[in-house]
């Protein structure tokens, strides 16, 4: 059976690449040529117009990226249509030889935690998803089933540690007393990280389970780099967010592994911006990964 680890590290190196390319496929951004004739207002229409759309992304961006990261609120949204649209975009990026991180940030307690581990996870669920992004904020229980899960089927999870966005300091950033005084909430989530990450590590020396720490809080991003060795680490909020590749290099190891760096906007609507106006959208996506594989590798260490 396949370690996550190990085959993440693999894809990383063939590519030459950490870029993830996060798939958030909203109809309004979509290319003209992609909306052209297409009534908003069926739902149908639009799951398969965005299916068009996403495995046409996936094609211009397989051969400089190891992950792409659907988000599944943008199907969801669409009801069954687009999810059947989901699982076609998971399919294509497969075949394509990228691997797929689903961006469902599930969470929940015992058998719950457990279906959705079984439902997601590896080629062969019903799914069919290399990895999964869990919310572990509901305690230290409610992550086992999802450990067990990924290493039960060859996959992989990446647990919120520090997120990216302006308000995560609301809990994750309060000062624990007791046992643990001193430490930050996301410190003793990254902690428990950690140790299922090592526990779980393969021969590149990291393991099944990771981390998301956000780009827009660098100094946190050094720091947990330090205090989660074993684990993958998945770093939004690159590009549109703010995030510079000199923030994101924080999350490398000294050999420059370890981490994946995502962007969504800012590579599959590439061609609103100004830079890439004179491509075709599908060129201005391909061009603005190429782009960022080249920022990342410039500033990365190792």
């Amino acid at each position: 059976m396949e370690h996550f680890g190990d085959l993440l590290a693999e894809q990383v190196q063939q590519k030459k690449s950490a870029v993830c390319v996060g798939i958030d496929p909203r109809w309004k951004s979509l290319p003209e040529s992609i909306r052209a004739g297409v009534d908003s207002g069926d739902r149908s229409a639009v799951a398969k117009a965005t299916e068009c759309y996403c495995r046409e992304v996936i094609d211009a961006v397989a051969s400089v990226t190891p992950v792409v990261k659907p988000q599944a609120a943008f199907f969801e949204l669409l009801g069954p249509a687009g999810m059947l649209a989901l699982a076609g975009v998971i399919k294509h990026a497969t075949k394509a030889g990228v691997l797929v991180l689903l961006d469902g940030k599930r969470g929940d307690i015992g058998s719950t935690a457990e279906g959705y581990a079984d439902a997601y996870l590896g080629r062969e669920s019903a799914w069919g998803c290399d990895a999964l992004t869990v919310n572990p904020y509901l305690g230290d229980d409610t992550l086992e089933p999802f450990v067990h899960g990924a290493v039960r089927h060859g996959a992989g999870i990446f647990v919120l540690v520090k997120t990216s966005n302006p308000g995560s300091g609301f809990l994750q950033d309060q000062v624990l007393s007791g046992q643990n005084q001193g430490q930050t909430v996301f410190e003793r989530m990254a902690d428990l990280v950690q140790s299922h990450a090592a526990a779980t590590q393969g021969t590149s020396g990291y393991g099944a389970v990771g981390a998301v720490v956000g780009a827009t809080f660098p100094q946190q991003l050094a720091a947990l780099r330090q205090r989660m060795p074993n684990a993958w680490i998945l770093i939004p909020g690159f590009g549109a967010q703010g995030g510079t590749a000199a923030d994101v290099a924080h999350g490398f190891d000294a050999q420059g592994r370890g981490a994946i760096v995502n962007s969504s906007r800012g590579v599959i609507f590439a061609y609103q911006s100004e830079q890439y106006k004179h491509l075709d959208w599908q060129s201005a996506v391909a061009k603005s990964a190429h782009d960022m594989a080249q920022q990342l590798g410039e500033a990365t260490p190792g």
